[in-house]
């Protein structure tokens, strides 16, 4: 049998070899010839118009024109002589020659540095050709250096025109142009493998899918992607490749969900109990909207019978722990224990301080265990959480230990959730009652874009508290640079008289890299100088620190002992301090969108006006620009998060870097494609509602695709 032409080695294709391969792999990881169909331009050039000289701008990524050559100036040549007289031009003398030319709406230089013999015999004053190619400006005038030139011919002209295919511009390295694989080399190996392979491609959707989602054929998508018929026919494959991506990332995420749906046997938890109602009716304010929309969305799941798996996201100050408080309760209130777990000891305590308070109408015994906890506590927490008497237990890692014992664990809070390993988590759900996993509420206060959040977590349900509480006060954003520092030290010394405390935050990229250390012991040393002791106190939190000084003065700002607290970002400041009402972020520039909402939420928790002080270099990049225009104008960290990702990609941000995606995308973006992923997801939604396990005939082609290497997700929840 003949071997299959798109799983042939790429090096078999006419005008590739071996040596082209080997480029080919490394560079761009093309194996085989299918590898090849499936590397889709990233930007087409579009010779279907002419731009106006007086229309050409440098911001333009190419323009094509139709003009007369009006001159000709050779800079640098030198002529022979010939008698009395100059002769015939030295052309090896010529150093650039302007060709100026007109299409009676401007005139515009066309810059030669090489071939220019040759370009001198061709572009004769008064012929008219057509020039494509990058505008630039030098001085005031915009010129092009070195287009492309054609004749005016019929048959140019209909290339050129409204006739004139468009061309894709492919993903390229310095080492592919330097082993003779240049734009043009790969738009002919392109067509060539179209020419021998296409056929040979399989269908991927049903023909009730493309039909109910007005998808084309894949075919057509394939040819056209590579060389678009017209802007319509790119637009139509585009979507079309898009949908397929995003729909098979979606179909075989939230396949999992229902398998494990069903599968998956949950406490019954039918009543909300005596504890819950008690602590509802004592809040100090009322939920908001979102807190309740939220609080619904788990009391449904709870009754089920399924086991719950949530993700809760809420920016910060928002009220995910008064959820989790009240998710809890009706754990308590249908005879189960629940835990709380936070990945520092810092948040733990902070948790169960605010967790007391709101308990203390409803009489349920709450304990806190973290790696502090002396050995005769221990023993005593480690007794109530077996005998049942404890019903709420906050910690840190100390939960999973093998000596903690539940009676009957029934719900599992993990507060921050990527900053556990799945094993970790593991062993909480092994710790369940009689078997069955305990109802799962994960909880992440770094806002994740919607498209990203459906994909990384598309198999959990998703929960957004998207409303602040009443009483909350907007954090003023302000930008600073160096020569308002003097400014800023007065400001704060206007806080500190009126009671108020600050931190002052310093970037550290990694724990190694000495020059941010550096950086912020010099701050903390002019800190300290302008801000002398014993009028005002000063603390210095650094990962070089032994923990009990790091503690020590973190104790210290959170009992209001420390007027300001220098710190570095990795130092875990998501401590609830209402009293700090300004955060000075040194470097701002350094930091992305996401950490830096996440460093001024740490102020603002308290009824005063608060501030975040936003302090950078006079010289910034243009996106680093953006980002602190951003922070000042929004506070919105759903807004900052779209942004971030629209600006770094979705690998980048926080929580994902140590994953990436579940499935590698090749032309749908979760930056751009936000529409796209809603219809593929609603579409894979309906299909597994009607066919769950994809076994009706007329699925038998997604059950085959699903079967493929690259769509076999682990459990991607991060909750296995």
């Amino acid at each position: 049998m003949a071997q299959s032409q798109l799983n042939m080695e790429i090096q078999f294709l006419p005008g590739v070899g071996p040596k082209r391969a080997s480029l080919l792999d490394k560079e761009l990881n093309i194996k085989t010839i299918g590898d090849l169909l499936r590397l889709y331009p990233f930007r087409y050039i579009d010779k279907s118009s002419f731009t106006r000289i007086c229309d050409a701008r440098p911001d333009m990524a190419y323009v094509q024109i139709r003009a007369k050559v009006l001159r000709i100036d050779l800079h640098g040549a030198a002529h022979q002589q010939m008698g009395d007289a100059a002769g015939p031009v030295k052309f090896n003398t010529v150093k650039r020659m302007s060709v100026w030319v007109s299409d009676g709406y401007g005139e515009m230089e066309m810059v030669f540095f090489k071939g220019i013999k040759w370009m001198h015999e061709r572009l004769k004053p008064g012929l008219e050709f057509i020039f494509f190619g990058k505008p630039a400006t030098f001085g005031s005038k915009i010129n092009i250096v070195h287009p492309e030139v054609d004749a005016v011919t019929p048959e140019k002209l209909q290339m050129a025109g409204a006739g004139a295919s468009m061309t894709g511009v492919y993903p390229s390295t310095e080492k592919l142009k330097n082993g003779g694989i240049t734009g043009k080399v790969m738009t002919k190996l392109v067509d060539t493998a179209l020419n021998r392979a296409l056929g040979e491609v399989e269908e991927t959707l049903p023909e009730y899918v493309m039909r109910q989602c007005g998808l084309v054929p894949l075919h057509f998508a394939i040819r056209n992607i590579h060389f678009p018929q017209n802007a319509e026919a790119l637009e139509k494959a585009r979507y079309r490749l898009k949908f397929e991506e995003l729909f098979y990332l979606q179909l075989s995420l939230l396949k999992q969900k229902y398998v494990r749906s069903r599968a998956d046997n949950g406490i019954m938890m039918p009543r909300v109990g005596e504890a819950f109602n008690r602590c509802y009716e004592a809040l100090p304010f009322p939920l908001t909207g979102a807190q309740k929309r939220v609080i619904t969305e788990i009391r449904n799941d709870l009754k089920s019978g399924h086991q719950m798996n949530r993700l809760l996201q809420g920016d910060v100050g928002s009220g995910k722990t008064m959820v989790a408080v009240l998710s809890a309760l009706i754990a308590i209130g249908n005879g189960y224990q629940a835990c709380i777990m936070a990945p520092t000891e810092v948040l733990a305590q902070q948790h169960f301080k605010n967790i007391l308070k709101l308990l203390a109408p409803t009489g349920v015994k709450t304990a806190l265990l973290t790696g502090s906890s002396k050995t005769a506590e221990r023993r005593e927490i480690h007794a109530g959480l077996q005998d049942g008497s404890i019903g709420i237990i906050v910690g840190t890692h100390a939960l999973i230990e093998d000596n903690v014992v539940f009676r009957n664990l029934g719900m599992a809070i993990i507060d921050e959730q990527h900053r556990f390993g799945v094993e970790q988590r593991s062993k909480l759900w092994n710790k369940s009652a009689g078997g069955t996993p305990p109802h799962v509420l994960v909880m992440t206060a770094t806002p994740i874009p919607r498209t990203l959040a459906m994909t990384l977590y598309g198999d959990l349900d998703v929960s957004v508290i998207d409303e602040l509480p009443p009483g909350r006060k907007p954090v003023q954003t302000i930008h600073a640079t160096e020569g308002k520092r003097p400014a800023m030290y007065r400001f704060m010394k206007d806080q500190i008289a009126l009671g108020r405390q600050i931190f002052i935050v310093y970037p550290l990229i990694n724990e190694t890299e000495k020059l941010d250390y550096q950086s912020l012991e010099a701050g903390a040393e002019e800190i300290m100088s302008k801000f002398p002791f014993p009028q005002y106190k000063t603390a210095v939190v650094h990962g070089k620190q032994l923990n009990d000084v790091k503690q020590f003065n973190m104790d210290a700002f959170v009992a209001g002992r420390a007027d300001i607290l220098v710190a570095t970002s990795v130092i875990e400041v998501g401590v609830d301090v209402p009293n700090a009402s300004v955060m000075v972020i040194e470097s701002a520039e350094r930091f992305g969108l996401s950490q830096l909402h996440q460093l001024r939420g740490r102020v603002g928790r308290g009824s005063e006006k608060s501030y975040c002080v936003l302090m950078t270099g006079h010289r910034m990049s243009k996106e680093s620009k953006h980002r602190i225009e951003l922070m000042c104008a929004t506070e919105n960290g759903f807004e900052l998060a779209d942004e971030d990702m629209k600006m770094r990609g979705p690998g980048d941000l926080e929580g994902t870097q140590q994953s990436g995606l579940p499935i590698s995308l090749n032309i749908a973006s979760l930056a751009k494609d936000g529409m796209i992923l809603n219809a593929a997801r609603d579409c894979a939604d309906a299909i597994l509602k009607a066919d769950p396990t994809l076994h009706e005939d007329r699925n038998q082609l997604l059950r085959k695709e699903l079967r493929k290497e690259k769509y076999q997700i682990k459990d991607y929840s991060k909750i296995s």
